[in-house]
This record gives C-alpha cells, sequence and structure tokens, in this order.
C-alpha cells in the first residue's frame, strides 16, 4: 500500500507513474474519499468541541436555577431547555458523522489496497515483458553432439515424471513424480536450504501452508491475484500461492526493536495456484503447473540498505544456478512487466536446450515499505524513536520444477540418462547417474 500522504500531495505523480506501469488505480476517488473524511472530521471535532463549551454551559446554567425565582427562573429554564435540544441534534449529527466517516474510510481503504506499487526511478520504461532488460549472462550453452531431448519426452523415457497418472488423480497441469525423479527434487529442496542458511546467513522457517485472508491482502496478494488462488471455504483459509505470503505476515502488526534488523528468512513450501491467468500457456511438460515446490528467501530491512539487499539477493539466487552449473542470465522488469508489489523486479532465468528457452527460476524483488504498509510491519530505529516502516524483498531460492528442466535437459547424454550435478550427489545417496 501505497503512503496516502504522498498520494494527496503528488497525484499527478503517482499518476504518471500508473501510465508507466500500463495499469490504472481509483487515484481520483482515492482523493475525493480522503477530502470527505478529512472534512467530516474537522466538522465532528467542532461540534465536539461546541457539545463540550455547552456542556460547561449548562452546568453554570444549573447552578443558577436552583438560586433563580418568578420569570427569571422561567427564562432561564427556557433556555436550559434549547441547549438541551441542541446537544440532541448535536449528539444525532456527531452519531451521523461517525457512521459516514466508517464508510468513507472502508472505501477509502478498499480503493487504496487497489494501487500497485510505483516503479523505482530505475527501473526501465516499457509496455511489457518484450522491453525486459538483459543485465548479465552466465555460463555457456552447452554444444551437443545430439539432438537435446525436452523434458516431457525425458521424464516418461527414464520413469522419473508421469504425466498421465498426474492428470488421472487429479486434473490437467498435474503430474507424478518417481524413483529418482522425486529424490531429485527432495535433493535440491535439501542443498538449497543448506546453502542459503550455511553460507547466505538466512534463517530457515516451516511456515503454514494455509493462511487467514488477512495474510493474502498483507502480502499484496488481494485484490489482484484473489481469482488465482486456492480456498478452503469450510475454515476460511487460503493455500498459499508462495511461501513469500506467511514469511510477510511472520511479523505483521510488531514493531521491531532497535538492533532487530535485517532479518533474513528462507523457507521450502509446495505453492498451489490456479494459473487462470496463464491459460493456454505452457501446457506440456512440467513448466506451469497447479502445484509446485519452491525454495524462498525473504528479508525486513531498514529502507537506506534495501537495494544494496536486492543486489544481494539476486546474487543469492545466481549463486544457485552457478553451483548446479547452469548457464542463466539476469533480467531486469521494465515498467509495464513489474507486477503489483514490487518497486524493482529481477528475474533470473535457467536456459533449457531441450525446450529451446529461458525458464524463469526466481522473481526477486524489492517492495519498499508496500507490503509493511498493508500488514503493519514497522521498526523503531533507536531507542525512543518513532517507528517506522520497514522495507521488505523476497526472491526464489530457487523454484522447482523448472530447475529439475534446466538439469535434465541441460546433464542428458545422447543415451537418455541425466548425469546428477555433483554438488547434489551427496543428497543422492551418492549416484552419478540416473538411468
Amino acid at each position: 500500500m501505497l503512503d496516502l500522504n504522498f498520494i494527496r500531495e503528488h497525484p499527478a505523480e503517482v499518476k504518471e507513474a500508473l501510465r508507466k506501469l500500463h495499469t490504472d488505480a481509483p487515484i481520483d476517488a482515492i482523493l475525493q474519499y480522503d477530502e470527505e473524511r478529512r472534512q467530516l472530521l474537522t466538522e465532528s471535532e467542532a461540534l465536539r468541541a461546541r457539545r463540550n463549551a455547552v456542556s460547561k454551559e449548562m452546568g453554570t446554567l444549573q447552578r443558577q436555577l436552583k438560586k433563580a425565582q418568578g420569570a427569571e427562573r422561567e427564562r432561564l429554564q427556557s433556555h436550559f431547555a434549547e441547549m438541551r435540544e441542541e446537544m440532541r441534534q448535536v449528539g444525532e449529527r456527531i452519531k451521523a458523522i461517525e457512521e459516514r466517516i466508517n464508510d468513507v474510510e472502508a472505501q477509502l481503504r478498499a480503493a487504496m489496497l487497489e494501487v500497485p506499487n510505483l516503479p523505482h526511478e530505475s527501473v526501465p520504461p516499457g509496455a511489457d515483458e518484450s522491453e525486459n532488460v538483459v543485465v548479465r549472462t552466465e555460463g555457456e550453452p552447452r554444444a551437443f553432439d545430439f539432438e537435446p531431448l525436452p523434458h516431457w519426452d525425458l521424464g516418461p523415457m527414464l520413469g522419473i515424471i508421469d504425466f498421465e497418472r498426474g492428470v488421472k488423480i487429479a486434473g490437467t497441469r498435474f503430474y507424478v513424480l518417481k524413483g529418482w525423479g522425486a529424490r531429485l527434487q527432495r535433493a535440491l529442496v535439501d542443498w538449497m536450504l543448506d546453502l542459503h542458511v550455511n553460507e547466505h546467513g538466512y534463517t530457515e522457517v516451516y511456515p503454514p501452508f494455509l493462511v487467514k485472508q488477512d495474510c493474502m491482502w498483507g502480502a499484496g496478494q488481494f485484490p489482484k491475484f484473489r481469482e488465482n488462488v486456492y480456498y478452503d471455504t469450510e475454515d476460511d483459509l487460503y493455500l498459499v500461492p508462495t511461501a513469500e505470503v506467511p514469511l510477510t505476515n511472520l511479523h505483521r502488526d510488531e514493531v521491531l526493536e532497535p538492533g532487530t534488523l535485517p532479518l533474513y528468512y528462507v523457507a521450502h513450501s509446495p505453492c498451489f495456484r490456479r494459473e487462470k491467468m496463464s491459460a493456454g500457456r505452457d501446457t506440456r511438460g512440467i513448466k506451469r503447473v497447479h502445484q509446485f515446490d519452491k525454495v524462498e528467501m525473504y528479508k525486513f530491512v531498514e529502507p537506506h540498505t534495501s537495494y544494496d539487499e536486492l543486489e544481494a539477493m539476486v546474487n543469492d539466487a545466481e549463486d544457485v544456478c552457478r553451483r548446479l552449473n547452469i548457464p542463466h542470465r539476469v533480467v531486469q522488469m521494465c515498467t509495464g512487466d513489474l507486477g503489483f508489489q514490487a518497486a524493482k523486479k529481477y528475474d533470473v532465468e535457467m536456459w533449457a536446450p531441450g525446450c529451446q528457452e529461458w525458464l524463469e527460476v526466481s522473481s526477486i524483488s524489492n517492495c519498499e515499505a508496500f507490503q509493511a504498509r498493508r500488514a503493519n510491519i514497522r521498526y523503531r530505529p533507536a531507542k525512543g524513536e518513532k517507528p517506522q516502516f520497514v522495507h521488505t524483498l523476497n526472491g526464489s531460492g530457487l523454484a522447482l520444477p523448472r530447475v529439475i528442466i534446466a538439469i535434465m535437459e541441460n546433464y542428458q547424454q545422447a543415451d537418455g540418462s541425466i548425469v546428477v550435478p555433483e554438488v547434489l550427489r551427496p543428497y543422492m545417496g551418492g549416484i552419478t547417474v540416473i538411468k
């Protein structure tokens, strides 16, 4: 959520930023609700001040009535009745104003929640993903002396991916990993968690995989992605689309004391997505599915450090690619492909020679105070100082099953077998080849 004061003081700047994002938001409605709310508050304060003043007058008048007689007493009684009637009307008006303020504030908050984060000044302009900028590419694609196969052919040949039984069990965009396929995924998760904890300085978290609706709003998933999540109607809980959601809400409604920041967390979770927004895309293989696993990195940091922390998180994701010895590239999102929560975002993509495409295995964002303001997460810079909103960052470290795709297609041999990357062999019982 943006700062309302910023929208009020810089409406033209906000609208220009939205134009660069190629999106829209109810800025005029927000300004109208805000103005009405402030007018109502001013009127309410004036009425309360009047009520306090008249209450004092009525107290004085009551004391005078005890002593007054005859015509003077009748005059004072009449005046007292007029003031009491005025106070009744003032009370009714204050009650009506309070009800309207509650209504306006609800409409204002709902409108504010529809406004995306604004792009950082360093984000390149562009209409869509075709205008994203490749920042760097590392590693040379392997030169094959045979025609490399896509994973959707390799998986069934080796008996490690079963598409037909996945569809039989759950429907389209589901699959079953079997044998060394399941073991490869488990090895990747364990190895990536160990790498981030032992060498990159993150604290491992095992979060709930179902969350309350407040958590979805706090992380910025709602309202934009509401139709893309799975919902349990009986318990009013949502299956997480990413561990980013529970990690964001670890410190919801908290004030972090001086010296607490930075906080680095890493979590493995299944991710559940309806993929309604990508209907018809990537229907072959396991690239875009309804259920997948992901290792998620998350940071709570002080605002002045957040862009250095962003670059460090990108490097942590790249480190996974480097150690797997798979060519990868870093792509900076342009304004038109930035997403709802991010002020600046990078994708890390691995090369898949069988699919003949770059696969996004990590999306790394600096959300600045956008999520923190929604989830009310603040920190105290020093003892006695006023709390401020933290900056939050999130990034995959990395996302499965696309890493599995990249391993299968880059490490395949002419006979259809797959060499196990060296760093994963201790996690796979020492085997070197999946046959």
